[in-house]
């Protein structure tokens, strides 16, 4: 058989067409691994509240205006206001029909502590779902997205699940000291929690970071990425998304297929490497550290919301009906990682 070389022009071409067609293709291909995710995300209007997702809108708004307005700034900065805010949600997850744990240690000189309630598993009890979200606030500011928002979604997911029985262990952590400056050091509280569980040797199947859930727009250009992903998801900011490393893929897929399949909401979904901005800006960074799969379930915080880390994010900005259907979303994922263990 003869070999027809091509002419030099040609050559040229096919080889610049390998040079950048194959990266592209790889690089595409790499995303679609990603960003593809199970289930159809909502489109169009969203349904009517049920009564339940009334009262728990009810609910939630009180969390958040407790925390973020009557409590305001929950900082070392402020240590009556944080120790405040420990009490009151150590107050509702009883009220809930929980018993409550502190685990306390030392950060900047003071005493502090995560709050843990748990559902013992009926079948699978030493098989782990954590459920958690920091209830602290950047230092001087009210904090009601960032983070009163998630700390009242883990309250009201333990009350949605209380006397539940659950093949697996879940357990509802509020954590302490996620914000600077002890964001991802030693002192920081889901570090010290995720630490211990390392150390106790426990299986944590799946944790799930409740951060920043409470801020939602329509308008086109309402929401942004760090490049390239505003090419994959959509530009309203109006989706609650479910972001995990690449070691987490199969939690996010997971999660988001779940989700999909029983609430009727928008929603995106992403496996992505932790180097990328935002994508380990919160408590479930501390769980990858120990070698645990964990979701981080945001509105995206400031890639949406123009009150990041500002005087501004005040209860007021908050949606509280879409974050009530956000909410008892989650609920039914926990059941279903958890596994229904009966009535």
């Amino acid at each position: 058989m003869r070999l027809q070389l091509l002419p030099h022009g040609r050559r040229a071409w096919t080889r610049f067409g390998i040079l950048v067609g194959f990266p592209l293709a790889s690089a595409l291909l790499g995303g679609c691994y990603m960003i593809s995710m199970p289930g159809r995300t909502h489109r169009g209007p969203l349904p009517p509240l049920t009564e339940e997702e009334r009262a728990l809108r009810g609910r939630l708004e009180g969390h958040v205006r407790t925390l973020a307005g009557e409590i305001g700034e929950r900082s070392l900065g402020r240590p009556a206001g944080l120790a405040r805010a420990a009490a009151y949600v150590e107050a509702e997850l009883r009220g809930a029909g929980h018993a409550v744990a502190s685990q306390e240690h030392v950060a900047g000189g003071e005493k502090v502590r995560n709050i843990e309630a748990e559902i013992l598993g009926t079948g699978a009890a030493d098989e782990i779902v954590v459920v958690g979200g920091h209830y602290d606030s950047v230092l001087g500011m009210p904090g009601a997205n960032d983070n009163a928002s998630g700390t009242a979604a883990v309250i009201e997911v333990a009350r949605a699940l209380a006397g539940r029985k659950l093949s697996r262990t879940v357990r509802f952590v509020a954590f302490v000291n996620e914000e600077p400056p002890y964001f991802k050091t030693e002192e920081m509280g889901s570090r010290v929690y995720a630490r211990r569980c390392r150390e106790r040797g426990e299986k944590v199947l799946a944790m799930l970071s409740l951060e920043t859930i409470g801020y939602y727009r329509d308008e086109p250009g309402s929401q942004r990425y760090p490049f390239p992903f505003s090419l994959f998801y959509p530009g309203e900011g109006n989706f609650i998304g479910f972001v995990g490393n690449l070691g987490s893929r199969s939690l996010v897929r997971r999660c988001v297929g779940s989700f999909r399949s029983h609430t009727a909401f928008p929603s995106e979904g992403g496996a992505l490497p932790g180097w990328i901005t935002g994508v380990d800006w919160s408590d479930h960074w501390s769980f990858w550290k120990e070698g645990y799969p964990a979701v981080m379930v945001t509105d995206t915080a400031p890639f949406r919301y123009p009150y990041y880390h500002h005087p501004g994010d005040t209860p007021d900005r908050i949606d509280y009906e879409r974050t009530a259907r956000v909410v008892a979303g989650i609920a039914r994922v926990v059941v279903e990682l958890a596994g229904n263990g009966g009535s």
